[in-house]
């Protein structure tokens, strides 16, 4: 097996696999999907009555909205995630909660303002903050206060959607585009528009690729002179990150993970029970 990644940024990658079967990379797509560990807030503590503010003033801590909808958004907003810490059920805290398996965070804001994402402070480790600081949760008006605490626990997209650390997980074949010269007279438009798309080239024939996305790739389907031939032992590859992990540590730890989940696959397979 052999990997090749053909673009990576923070919040995304593609790449190609080679080697392995369609039922292999169905398996990697599960485990990027459903697999991943991603810290999210579990538990939120809602601070109700009067707050007051450093000038003696009064502020009402009842929300315009259910206390269950303010959670439900705080738990979907994406938490930078440190792959060190543990599973609640598997610390050695026996899921009391400690520093190595819970992150906490807090909101304390006074309105008339809108809370975002960028309001929810981390109580431990600065660094898991959420990984987009623009998400709205709340608007609060005139005389309105917010005061939460909240706790994150590790879980896997499996669970609940608010631990799925990635999206537009797909992949296709490696698909080849040989092409006729004398029979297609705008191949060099294509290949001038597309030049990191082109595999090989010889006097008579050229031969176009879609690993890398290029719309002029896409006219050469179902055109005489051209013969498609796909790979099914080659795959493309492709997600986006909610920013929990960058795209291409998630990569890795999907690769590291997949071995596992087969051994205890075949391990349920082989035991007498």
């Amino acid at each position: 097996m052999s990997l090749k990644i053909l673009k990576s940024e923070d919040r995304f990658i593609r790449f190609v696999i080679d080697g392995i079967t369609p039922s292999i990379a169905n398996s990697l797509r599960r485990v990027l999907m459903d697999d991943i560990p991603k810290l999210a807030i579990d538990k939120v503590v809602f601070h109700h009555g009067q707050i007051r503010d450093r000038e003696g003033n009064v502020y009402d801590s009842s929300l315009p909205l259910f206390d269950e909808i303010v959670a439900h958004r705080l738990s979907l907003v994406p938490l930078i995630t440190d792959q060190k810490m543990n599973f609640r059920d598997q610390c050695v805290c026996e899921g009391k909660g400690c520093p190595l398996c819970t992150m906490s965070y807090s909101i304390n804001k006074i309105g008339p303002a809108v809370v975002t994402s960028a309001d929810l402070q981390p109580l431990g480790n600065p660094e898991l903050t959420p990984s987009d600081l623009n998400i709205p949760v709340v608007k609060l008006g005139p005389k309105q206060a917010m005061l939460v605490t909240a706790e994150a626990i590790l879980g896997r997209g499996r669970e609940h959607t608010k631990w799925q650390a990635t999206s537009g997980v797909s992949y296709k074949y490696h698909r080849e585009y040989l092409v006729t010269k004398a029979e297609i007279e705008d191949w060099k438009n294509i290949k001038e528009t597309c030049p990191s798309n082109v595999i090989s080239e010889d006097s008579k024939t050229i031969t176009f690729t879609d690993d890398t996305p290029c719309s002029k790739i896409t006219q050469l389907m179902d055109r005489s002179g051209v013969k498609i031939i796909e790979d099914d032992t080659k795959f493309v590859f492709q997600f986006e990150t909610d920013g929990s992990y960058k795209s291409v540590d998630l990569l890795g730890y999907a690769l590291k993970r997949l071995p596992q989940r087969l051994n205890t696959l075949l391990e349920s397979l082989t035991s007498p029970d």
